[in-house]
């Protein structure tokens, strides 16, 4: 009915079709362009213009208005009856002409047009479809009729026939109309739901390469600082082997031995000389010779100097173990260790702390350098402390809010203590107001007699191995990356634990002190 009432509605009262650059008189009918000017101009000879529909009279030829909504829809009905008439299906009723059926009946097995849809049986068993289906000749194959039905529960179409008397009696069925349109259903929500996925997958792809791209700089810029690190390592190294050999050439032992040599060298050949007369004064016959003087006449001559060799080889020899070449390269080596350490932690920055006085609770005595907190029985009165403050601990004075910095702790060997993190805003008194046992603090604990250390946040505790005794700690703070990094000062150092988080606000150095004492490292 739908599509007989539109093609009456989209045609033209002069031409009996489809309306074509539909346009509008000032009366409201509407014509072809083509169709009204023509008419309007062979009432143009008459001098009358008048309306073909309602001969509403103008007093002068008038103005054609087009009517853009109209052309659409008489062109989106051409194109739909375009498309029935290209499938080819023809009206089974129309004998006499070749109308094109827009459905089929699959009970009647019968093809309709506009005109013979509209007295056709409209009970339940006339099922109307798509003139295709009954052309494509989809029926049964039990019964051999056209397939009406769906049945959900087999997931089978089915003919009139399986549903009265066959396997299916009894069966919840559909049209095949029903049953299709319920499934599109399913299939659009099933491709709306694809679609968000395909979404969130093209975002968590995007965010994935993000990641990658940030990853790759960041390994590219942590190869040229290692890269950088070992250049300058080698350049510290050779620099150590000049030194170390420098020490060699300019050791003052080498020219001792060398005036020793000379001087031997010497006392060889007076030694000859001297071989060289006695011999000859032992072969003379004449008596008078042997007893005459030597020429040298030198009170020395009939001296023998036995220990000479030996105190002067001791001497060399005592020299030769004042070499210490361990000792030079230990020296040089802990140079290089300590060159190395600037290198490393070159973009970081050493806090120089102290201890915020007005932080301290009552039991936290602070030395008077301001780097020692030590637990005391006897209550603190601390200058210009505020109230409500936790008993046993106390902040530092320096807040982080950005940036990359470090600072060295030394514990005593006993007792209880913490070091780490904080808000400013964390609880000052009751069971949250310790380091680590609320949200807004991170902390490395080390508790009396206990073989462990804990790291703690929001009252969660976490074991961390203690390989041996330690009592030299670095705390290592990356505030942009949300880390903070625990080191135990051990030869080597060792990484204890990373505790990572998002700060949100600015960080205070916090210390907690029970039976125990701490100090700061600067």
């Amino acid at each position: 009915m739908a599509c007989v009432d539109f093609g009456d509605e989209l045609t033209c009262s002069i031409c009996l079709n489809i309306y074509t650059d539909p346009v509008t008189l000032t009366c409201g009918h509407n014509f072809c362009r083509e169709c009204i000017e023509i008419t309007l101009d062979t009432q143009e000879r008459s001098g009358a213009h008048t309306c073909p529909d309602c001969r509403a009279e103008f007093p002068t030829r008038p103005t054609l208005h087009r009517n853009v909504a109209l052309s659409n829809i008489a062109e989106r009905f051409q194109s739909t009856r375009m498309k029935q008439v290209s499938t080819g299906v023809l009206c089974t009723y129309c004998i006499h002409s070749s109308t094109p059926a827009i459905k089929s009946c699959l009970h009647c097995e019968a093809s309709l047009c506009d005109s013979h849809l509209i007295v056709h049986n409209k009970s339940e068993e006339h099922v109307l479809t798509d003139p295709n289906v009954l052309q494509e000749n989809k029926r049964c194959t039990i019964h051999d009729k056209v397939l009406q039905y769906y049945c959900p529960k087999d997931k089978v179409c089915i003919c009139l026939l399986c549903r009265m008397a066959g396997v299916h009696d009894g069966h919840q069925v559909e049209p095949l109309d029903k049953a299709s349109e319920k499934k599109k259903e399913k299939l659009e929500d099933l491709r709306k739901k694809i679609i968000q996925n395909r979404e969130e997958t093209e975002e968590r792809l995007q965010t994935l390469k993000e990641q990658q791209h940030k990853l790759q700089n960041k390994i590219s810029e942590e190869t040229e600082s290692v890269a950088a690190l070992f250049r300058n390592l080698r350049t510290i190294l050779d620099e150590m082997e000049k030194t170390v050999l420098r020490c060699f050439s300019e050791r003052k032992d080498v020219s001792l031995i060398s005036d020793l040599i000379r001087d031997l060298d010497i006392k060889k050949d007076e030694m000859y000389r001297k071989i060289g007369l006695l011999e000859e004064l032992c072969h003379m016959t004449d008596p008078w010779s042997i007893l005459q003087e030597p020429q040298s006449n030198k009170e020395d001559f009939y001296v023998v100097e036995e220990n000479f060799l030996e105190e002067n080889l001791e001497v060399h020899e005592d020299e030769l173990r004042d070499i210490k070449l361990s000792q030079i390269l230990y020296e040089q080596f802990k140079n290089l260790m300590l060159q190395s350490k600037k290198l490393f932690f070159g973009k970081e920055k050493e806090a120089d702390l102290s201890l915020d006085v007005r932080s301290a609770g009552i039991n936290v005595e602070i030395s008077d350098d301001l780097k020692v907190a030590s637990w005391s029985q006897i209550k603190q009165l601390h200058p210009g402390a505020r109230p409500n403050l936790h008993r046993c601990q106390v902040l530092g004075t320096q807040l982080f809010s950005s940036g990359q910095h470090y600072w060295d702790v030394e514990t005593s060997k006993s007792g209880t203590w913490s070091l780490g993190v904080g808000y400013r805003s964390m609880p000052r008194s009751g069971d949250m107001a310790e380091i680590g046992y609320n949200n807004k603090s991170w902390c490395l604990s080390k508790v009396y007699n206990c073989s462990s250390y804990s790291v703690m946040h929001n009252d969660e505790e976490i074991q961390v191995h203690q390989e041996s005794p330690c009592y030299k700690f670095r705390l290592h703070l990356d505030y942009e990356a949300g880390k903070l990094s625990l080191y135990e000062l051990n030869d080597p150092i060792r990484l204890l634990y990373v505790i990572t988080a998002t700060f949100r606000e600015p960080l205070y150095p916090a210390f907690y002190v029970c039976n125990a004492w701490v100090r700061i490292q600067n």
